[in-house]
């Protein structure tokens, strides 16, 4: 892409060649008419913020000297900046009376056939001029209409964006509705049937606490449908989001034996608040996966600024089940925490257990 040149240093092209013109027509015996071509000249460094004043000011330089190069570069400006054509037509004029009326002897004889060619010959400069500036203005125009239309092609082609994204997502909530909520489904039956069909205690609660957690899994399936089909939606606002007072119904609900700690005052921004609920269930989620019969200890405090949230679960006492799993679980924990501000570490214990602490800021910025 070429690079234009500034206007600084156009401006000062400009003046110089206007200098120049001066010079060539330089007579000590003139000082008036050279007075006028240099203050045509220097007028020229005001021929952008005030065009039609410049012009009106290089125009007397052409009307007394032969000094014409700056009223030309004002009359071009005038027409790079300037609509009316009106205007146009009547400073072109008034160039080309001026300029015929500086010749010696009879001034202005509109009888004479060597008015006559000099009148037409300083017109049609004046005019080429006007052209010149007409030119660059309409490239201008077509520049800006070229940008315009770039920016609403883009804004199209996000609108388009965004539409293919909702009905990826609503076909996404189709199939995991189809498909998952099926299936929890039969799990739920089953587990109830379970529940009713045995005598042993064991094999009861096993089958009661399966069935709680798929019902829990359907809401939570029909809460993330939801946010999938709001395309462009605020989340926050189709469902009621946890908290901190939902804790410790998950503590109680999640099928390990677990004791809670909390302290933490109220009037916790929601962000803070679901963080610290979904670090909770994301940490006795990877509990229950990964080290059957072990206990959670669950602490909420508050030190300083900070909200602390530490889950600890104790070595397994049964070997670990063979569920399905993609390691992301962490990786979410982590990359919510940093979102608002705070920080996440986990890892092994000294006693074979794992902790998960995440530390967040109660004021959340952004």
């Amino acid at each position: 892409m070429t690079r234009r040149p500034s206007p600084l240093l156009l401006d000062g092209a400009a003046v110089a060649m206007a200098l120049l013109d001066v010079w060539a027509h330089w007579d000590i015996h003139e000082p008036l008419r050279m007075a006028c071509g240099l203050s045509a000249a220097l007028a020229l460094l005001l021929r952008r913020r005030h065009p039609l004043l410049t012009f009106c000011v290089t125009l007397p330089s052409v009307l007394l000297s032969d000094a014409v190069f700056a009223c030309l570069a004002a009359l071009y400006t005038l027409a790079s900046f300037k609509r009316p054509r009106t205007l146009l037509v009547l400073g072109a004029l008034a160039f080309a009376f001026a300029d015929t009326t500086s010749l010696p002897a009879r001034g202005l004889d509109l009888t004479s056939r060597t008015t006559l060619i000099a009148l037409g010959y300083s017109t049609a400069t004046a005019a080429a001029a006007v052209f010149l500036g007409q030119l660059v203005q309409t490239r201008r125009d077509l520049s800006l209409r070229l940008t315009e239309i770039s920016q609403a092609r883009d804004r199209q082609e996000l609108l388009t964006a965004q539409a293919a994204l909702a009905k990826e997502r609503a076909q996404l909530a189709r199939e995991m509705h189809d498909v998952v909520s099926h299936q929890v489904s039969l799990i739920a039956v089953h587990a109830g049937a379970l529940q009713v069909g045995t005598k042993d205690p064991n094999t009861k609660e096993a089958a009661s606490t399966i069935r709680r957690l798929s019902v829990q899994t359907l809401d939570e399936l029909r809460h993330m449908v939801g946010v999938l089909r709001a395309s462009g939606g605020n989340p926050t606002d189709l469902t009621p989001q946890p908290a901190l007072v939902d804790i410790r119904r998950l503590a109680d609900n999640c099928g390990i034996e677990t004791e809670l700690t909390m302290d933490l005052p109220e009037g916790l921004p929601p962000t803070v608040q679901r963080a610290a609920y979904r670090t909770v269930q994301e940490a006795l989620t990877n509990t229950r996966k990964h080290a059957p019969g072990a206990t959670a200890r669950i602490d909420l405090f508050q030190a300083g600024d900070l909200v602390h949230v530490r889950v600890t679960n104790t070595a397994p006492t049964q070997p670990p089940l063979p569920l399905p799993g993609a390691h992301h679980g962490l990786i979410g924990l982590r990359q919510r925490a940093e979102l608002l501000g705070g920080t996440m570490s986990s890892g092994p214990t000294s006693d074979g257990g794992y902790e998960v602490r995440v530390v967040l800021p109660t004021e959340v910025t952004g």
